[in-house]
């Protein structure tokens, strides 16, 4: 069986990695926030997380819709973990390594006299991607994955790929688009009509927030596969920097109304989910790039944007307990978060060449024997 890489969308490779640079700005400036989130700067930097998802059922079924009479489950299956799986297990490494240095006695308690055994059990039931139950919390926070919060979403990004896999890959566009409409209306129930006027939220272990993290899955990720298989791409010049423009935008917007209303917030978030971002992945899906030095910025973006998204927030957690223990001001601070931006870029970049890339072949050699299908 020889199944022939596709080409990449370099526009949608280097939209994930402004989206990716974003959402560690936006963790940045996080810590400056005091965790509230009608004065955070970058405001809507979570959404990222919703664009993710929306370009993964886009690329995924332009990668995969058309090669299951050549492809077994088990050989999707093998190609995303190979694809994703590396740079997970590395992810709770690095989060392990930095865990002791972020001791805070006002921001992480726990962590000064947490055994050592409890963090190695954390972080080899974190190479799994399985999370971790509230009787193994090590960090106070109640999030599935202590050592490296980003990974909830790549435990729902395995949930809709098996979802995939296993039922909606063989619906036809109308069966999809009832769904579709039907987790539309979902994501509109809860940010417009829920209590908090927004989607943060997905990152722990009950059932309040496993609804937010299926709420913000759904729509998105399924909505890019429709849009992938319905072909309606838009076609204008310079997409890639207009799609940047436009998604910086859409997530560094302040956030809409206050404590009392909500729901204009909501209504602005599922407009962007909903609306906006298929139309930002159709430009970027319909335009090409033209000169070397843009098609040389979407790939390097496209390359460090997986690496800095997982393995950036072990730094924030340092960062983070740095500025709340020592009372730092953003204006006492920025320099050093622009230093832990472009540490984060600089780690990133490391771990794709010396790590990523050569395991990533490795086993692509040992288990697939042929070239892997990127998505």
């Amino acid at each position: 069986m020889n199944i022939k890489p596709k080409k990449h969308y370099e526009i949608l490779d280097g939209l994930r990695g402004v989206a990716a640079i974003l959402v560690v700005a936006f963790h940045i400036f996080e810590a400056f926030a005091g965790g509230n989130r009608f004065v955070q700067i970058i405001n809507h930097g979570y959404l990222a997380v919703d664009f993710f998802f929306l370009l993964s059922g886009f690329v995924v079924a332009y990668a995969y819709d058309d090669r299951w009479g050549k492809m077994g489950q088990w050989e999707f299956y093998k190609r995303r973990l190979i694809r994703l799986q590396p740079m997970v297990i590395l992810g709770m490494i690095i989060g392990a390594i930095f865990y002791y240095f972020q001791a805070s006695d006002i921001l992480f308690p726990m962590i000064g006299g947490m055994e050592v055994w409890k963090v190695i059990l954390t972080m080899v039931i974190g190479f799994t991607l399985l999370p971790i139950p509230p009787s193994l919390e090590i960090r106070g926070w109640g999030e599935m994955h202590p050592l490296n919060g980003p990974a909830w979403s790549l435990f729902f990004e395995y949930i809709a790929n098996i979802l995939y896999a296993l039922i909606f890959r063989k619906f036809s566009n109308k069966v999809m688009l009832v769904f579709v409409l039907i987790f539309a209306g979902l994501l509109i129930n809860y940010t417009v009509f829920g209590p908090k006027g927004d989607v943060i939220g997905g990152w722990s272990l009950n059932w309040e927030q496993m609804n937010v993290g299926f709420t913000r899955l759904l729509y998105p990720f399924f909505a890019g596969v429709l849009l992938c298989r319905l072909g309606k791409l838009i076609h204008i010049k310079n997409a890639f920097w207009i799609c940047s423009i436009l998604i910086t935008i859409v997530l560094a917007l302040p956030r809409l109304g206050d404590e009392n209303s909500l729901w204009i917030n909501g209504l602005y978030e599922s407009f962007c989910i909903i609306v906006m971002f298929p139309i930002i992945v159709a430009i970027g899906a319909g335009g090409e790039i033209k000169n070397e030095f843009s098609l040389k910025i979407c790939k390097l973006l496209g390359d460090i944007s997986y690496p800095i998204y997982i393995t950036h927030y072990p730094l924030i957690y340092w960062f983070t307990a740095w500025v709340v223990d020592n009372k730092v001001s953003m204006e006492n601070g920025y320099l050093e978060g622009i230093g832990v931006l472009i540490v984060s870029i600089i780690l990133a970049f490391v771990c794709l060449k010396l790590y990523d890339e050569p395991v990533r072949n490795w086993l692509v050699n040992k288990f697939q024997k042929k070239k892997p299908i990127e998505a």
